[in-house]
């Protein structure tokens, strides 16, 4: 008997053998083992409690900068979805976000109530979990900039919470263990006019609709910005632009970001990325780190 035939009693849904790739932005990828859609917080703290400590978990927000891979991923897929995870309330000079709202929802709710500061989130396409994970930014500003506090389960379905010192937070890093799975942050905004503070998110916007491939079916910046230089650049010089890799290749509109033209598997689009990186390696001696995460068996 496997794990699979002894998993706990839930009020949500547990999917076996369920694909992965239509919950990403790649459309691509293999099964699920299990996907759990939990009904609400306990729910999700009841099953990681019973859960066998020795069965792998990662957590799929709304699959904007990630690769699952052609092979399926080990374990239990948790996926917060649903009302329960996407609450946003704003409180004097403070937004409240569930971890499966969207970032731009926040960004909308803090505009409304009069919260400058929280613009930069108008221009990220994922979740306040993956927000709080990788210290999500753009246009020169990031999550550290605003995050005061934020709370989740660790691998028991224990209660942990987090102050803003707490996550040593770098560029598009975080020292939190990597198992934690977010359930609610607390922004800080500073009280502005709410119709400068929406001018301000359209010009994000609009910058990024003009800048990036966003109605391609691709995962946002493929890797992190070298410092001191641009990625783009980088693969831009080395000739990858437009290139085809598969049923992959990198944007012509912007050469960070890969995108499946048609048919790419999951192998394409990584390989693709490790293609570049090996020679953007050999031609310049810089370094390109992923920025998209890659889970699952290759």
């Amino acid at each position: 008997m496997t794990w699979q035939n002894h998993l706990p009693t839930v009020r949500g849904k547990l999917l076996r053998d369920e694909p992965l790739g239509p919950f990403t932005w790649f459309r691509v990828g293999g099964k699920a083992d299990v996907l759990f859609l939990p009904a609400d917080p306990d729910d999700l703290s009841e099953f990681l409690s019973q859960l066998p400590m020795d069965v792998p978990i990662c957590v799929l927000g709304v699959g904007s900068n990630v690769i699952i891979r052609d092979g399926g991923v080990e374990g239990v897929v948790i996926r917060l979805a649903g009302k329960a995870f996407a609450e946003v309330i704003v409180d004097e000079d403070q937004v409240i976000a569930d971890a499966g709202a969207l970032d731009s929802a926040v960004a909308k709710a803090a505009a409304k109530a009069g919260l400058a500061g929280l613009e930069f989130y108008a221009g990220i396409p994922g979740t306040i979990g993956g927000a709080l994970t990788m210290n999500a930014g753009c246009y020169g500003r990031e999550t550290k900039d605003v995050l005061a506090s934020a709370w989740g389960f660790d691998r028991a379905g224990e209660v942990v919470a987090y102050c803003l010192e707490d996550f040593g937070y770098t560029y598009r890093h975080s020292e939190v263990p990597a198992d934690i799975i977010w359930m609610q942050a607390v922004f800080h905004g500073v009280a502005d006019d709410p119709a400068a503070i929406t001018a301000r998110m359209e010009e994000i916007t609009a910058r990024r609709e003009a800048s990036q491939p966003i109605r391609e079916k691709t995962g946002g910046s493929t890797f992190k910005n070298p410092e001191g230089q641009s990625s783009w650049k980088l693969v831009d010089e080395a000739g990858w632009r437009g290139k085809p890799f598969g049923g992959a290749m990198f944007s012509d509109q912007h050469a960070n970001f890969i995108i499946n033209t048609g048919e790419a598997s999951a192998s394409d689009i990584e390989g693709l990325g490790e293609a570049v990186r090996a020679d953007v390696l050999t031609k310049t001696g810089v370094q390109l780190d992923w920025e998209i995460k890659r889970i699952g068996r290759i």
